[in-house]
């Protein structure tokens, strides 16, 4: 089998005609005949379009925000093309779809299914125009829309991918075509075996070029990033930081777990099955070495913080004097499994059960309606959930000063703690 390999360029990396260029000439020294050159939205596209699905949820005009979305677009396409260019026609086209998909009906039962309807439009509308500058410009290529060669069960917004199918597809669709050039295609999106869009989780590009490396056994992956490598904690937030130099898969699939935003939480492991390196590198500073994610015989116990914003902390309380028990738990995970809601951090006491999860619109409502029959339920929104891994007690007094904790848990390695976020 052919040698590939497997580039990822997040939506910072295309944020605007600059950073298209950018990336032009990181390809131009790198690029390989064998070559999936994976995309996500460009900027912030994904959240313009969940905005644009929130306001017609509730009924709020959106035509404003359509406007600005197309128009951030037209106006990156207008400094890379000329104004014959057919990238001009087919943005125009895009816009269009997406005005269909948008004025389907939607509500509580369907949410999901159209929230992947819409969504897929940043993806490609973002990889159309990568790819028709990479062709002005010399670059060879070919654009392939990933829902052909993706294929997932129907479970929206976090669908299950049909390895055996996508494994056959990569082999019989996608493998032939890099034979002769690379290959431009998205990340996030997928298509289920009946034809509808899906999407594999939010920030799900980085999974979808693991998929897709995995599937063909390339040689390695590399995320481009707007960070040097994998830190020790978001830079962003913290004023000094430490780049790894390695990590052990084990040790980048648990920050992931915690949430580390640097990479999708389900990248590691088809990586890892296939022993295929990750590099996570800087499109600012693409001659750097970065990260390398592979096996690693020593780990590393550098203090790491993982923050994630937008918490819910529910508890459940039995209101019959009984105790807590299995059927119980069983009883919650039921309804949080069906409202496809993860639990970022739990704790079971006597009487009650509290746990953490995302802000996400209708499902905490749907969680509270199915189960205020059987438990009185509280809930606090607007919290931080803080994970430090290889933690102090120095440490965890300076993550909380100055906080009101509602909830913490402690083993030997990692500390968790769910906060009101620092006053501004």
């Amino acid at each position: 089998m052919a040698k590939t390999f497997v580039f990822k360029f997040g939506g910072a990396s295309i944020k605007d005609a600059d950073s298209i260029k950018n990336l032009f000439n990181i390809l131009h020294n790198r690029l390989r005949n064998h070559t999936i050159i994976v995309v996500s939205a460009m900027g912030k596209t994904t959240n313009a379009l969940e905005k644009i699905l929130s306001k017609k949820l509730t009924d709020e005009d959106y035509s404003l925000n359509i406007t600005i979305l197309k128009d951030f677009h037209l106006d990156i396409c207008k400094q890379l093309f000329p104004s014959s260019h057919p990238i001009f026609s087919q943005l125009e086209n895009d816009f269009l779809r997406l005005q269909r998909a948008i004025n389907k009906t939607v509500d509580k039962q369907n949410y999901d299914e159209v929230y992947d309807s819409i969504i897929c439009f940043g993806e490609l509308i973002a990889s159309r125009i990568v790819y028709q500058f990479l062709c002005t410009q010399g670059l060879i290529c070919l654009w392939q829309d990933a829902r052909e060669i993706i294929k997932t069960n129907e479970d929206f917004r976090f669908a299950l991918v049909d390895w055996q199918t996508t494994r056959q597809n990569c082999h019989n669709y996608l493998m032939p075509k890099l034979l002769q050039f690379p290959v431009v295609t998205q990340g996030f999106i997928a298509m289920s075996n009946s034809g509808k869009t899906t999407t594999l989780g939010r920030e799900g590009s980085d999974f979808s070029a693991a998929i897709l490396a995995s599937c063909l056994q390339s040689q390695s992956v590399t995320i481009w990033k707007d960070v040097p490598g994998v830190l020790n904690a978001d830079p962003k937030r913290f004023a000094q930081t430490i780049k790894f130099d390695e990590l052990d898969y084990r040790e980048a699939a648990e920050l992931t777990y915690y949430g580390a935003s640097v990479i999708h939480p389900k990248t590691i492991k088809p990586l890892a099955n296939h022993h295929i390196p990750l590099f996570v590198k800087s499109f600012l500073t693409p001659d750097d070495p970065g990260t390398k994610i592979h096996e690693v015989e020593q780990s590393q116990k550098i203090p790491c913080f993982v923050v994630k914003d937008d918490q819910v902390l529910v508890s459940f309380k039995v209101t019959d004097f009984t105790f807590i028990d299995e059927g119980h738990i069983h009883q919650i995970y039921a309804e949080l499994q069906k409202l496809k809601l993860r639990v970022n951090l739990l704790q079971i006491s006597a009487i009650s059960i509290s746990l953490v999860i995302e802000k996400q619109v209708f499902k905490l409502e749907q969680l509270i309606e199915g189960l205020e029959a059987d438990f009185e339920i509280r809930y606090n929104e607007g919290l931080q959930l803080v994970t430090i891994k290889n933690h102090h007690p120095k440490l965890i007094q300076e993550v909380t000063e100055k906080r009101e904790v509602l909830l913490e848990q402690v083993t030997r390695a990692t500390f968790q703690a769910v906060m009101t976020p620092l006053a501004q």
